[in-house]
């Protein structure tokens, strides 16, 4: 029998406890916390390390068993991702000083989150002699290329192409960014794992639809649903033209879910858009919601809408389908290795609204097809438990050590 894993995950910008949905709380703080607990499910022991910041309940906390997240100083607490490059030796400083302050034990591999982790990460593993794990989340030169206007701090390429060139392992959420690493970084292909995000199956899971309605306060309304922060790159601009696009009556409800990341400029200019298409009406901005209360609007939506410009993997669409939900979204990304166009919902080539809204209204029309999309959504979902990316994960640490590691 293998002894445990000891795994060092650095997360530096993005505290895994912070609520997604919340600021810059997204997708990938969810990744993080999820897979470090389903590898300390397996017996691995996980410290992740990240910035201190406001909120944080204590300088170390114990998420899982397991799992240990430890909050070091770097920088303003309150400072956004963008600042944060100049305070990266700082950070890594602190993890040396807490590491010997914890007894100096090594781990058997490193695992970083974004760019700014990659950079961190890199360091350690040399330093412990163990292998470097990176998982990009998002790539600039992939945003820069979705969406014109996209701005990123200006290190960022060239960090993620001298990480990418160093680490022993990189994991890309789907081929589609595995072929922009090789393209447009030059990385090399041996050396990137195709490893998908995961979902909890138990707590995203098809509930009874007019229950939680009414727990939500709805009636006999066709919901749609979005779900995301409000900033630029999510497409939520498309969202509104595509209701404008729909049949404009009572029996209509739109339920966009998230916090505007953008500081309140992206809710505004959403709100004016749409009153400007007439559409307000139809369009309930809930704000942010707790990640135990998603399932319910899952369920309580007949589509969700994902308008992404990018989207590195797409948790929203496997969360939604994993409740049974069919979901129509932009065909950018990772979002094609999850949904699967005409069996779990609708994939877009074009960023346009009539083209959204008549996919949506293909399934508001035919309870039949709802229910089969749904159906076929679940069962997708089923194969992309955390249990099984954790299993993936656990399998790629262990490739990397030494054979005497390994040893029975």
């Amino acid at each position: 029998m293998s002894p445990p894993l000891r795994i060092a995950f650095i997360t530096m910008h993005a505290c895994p406890l912070a609520a997604p949905g919340q600021g810059k709380s997204g997708g990938m703080n969810v990744y993080v916390r999820q897979l470090a607990a389903a590898l300390g499910a397996l017996g691995a022991q996980i410290d992740i390390f990240t910035r201190a910041h406001p909120g944080a309940a204590a300088p170390v906390e114990f998420p899982a068993p397991g799992v240990r997240v430890v909050h070091l100083p770097a920088g303003q607490p309150a400072a956004e991702p963008a600042g944060l490059f100049p305070h990266l030796p700082q950070f890594l400083d602190e993890l040396r000083r807490f590491q010997a302050a914890d007894g100096g034990a090594g781990y058997d591999a490193v695992h970083s989150h974004y760019w700014l982790s990659g950079w961190v990460g890199q360091r350690l593993a040399a330093e412990l002699a163990a292998p470097h794990l990176v998982t990009f989340h998002t790539l600039s030169l992939i945003k820069q290329q979705s969406r014109a206007g996209e701005t990123e701090p200006g290190e960022r390429p060239q960090v993620e192409r001298e990480v990418m060139a160093a680490a022993q392992r990189i994991i890309a959420f789907s081929p589609h960014e595995k072929d922009a690493m090789t393209r447009l970084y030059g990385a090399d292909p041996a050396r990137i794992t195709l490893m998908p995000c995961g979902v909890d199956l138990a707590k995203f899971r098809p509930l009874d639809q007019a229950a939680v309605r009414r727990r939500l306060g709805l009636n006999g309304e066709r919901v749609l649903l979005c779900v995301g922060r409000m900033e630029p790159l999510k497409g939520l601009d498309l969202l509104v033209e595509t209701a404008a696009q729909l049949e404009s009556d009572d029996e209509l409800r739109m339920l966009v879910v998230g916090g505007d990341g953008s500081g309140g400029g992206e809710l505004e200019r959403l709100r004016r858009l749409a009153r400007e298409r007439e559409v307000d009406g139809l369009i309930d901005f809930v704000g942010p919601v707790a990640h135990d209360e998603l399932p319910f609007y899952y369920n309580a939506a007949d589509v969700c809408v994902v308008p992404s410009y990018y989207e590195s993997f797409g948790l929203v669409a496997l969360e939604s389908m994993a409740c049974g939900t069919p979901v129509v979204a932009s065909r950018v990304g990772g979002l094609p290795t999850i949904v699967h166009h005409g069996h779990t919902g609708y994939l877009k080539s074009w960023r346009c609204p009539e083209g959204f809204a008549n996919s949506v209204e293909m399934i508001l029309s035919s309870a039949g097809l709802q229910e089969k999309m749904g159906e076929a959504a679940r069962r997708r979902a089923e194969n992309m438990g955390w249990g099984q990316v954790a299993a993936m994960a656990e399998r790629e640490y262990r490739a990397l050590l030494a054979p005497a590691r390994n040893a029975v």
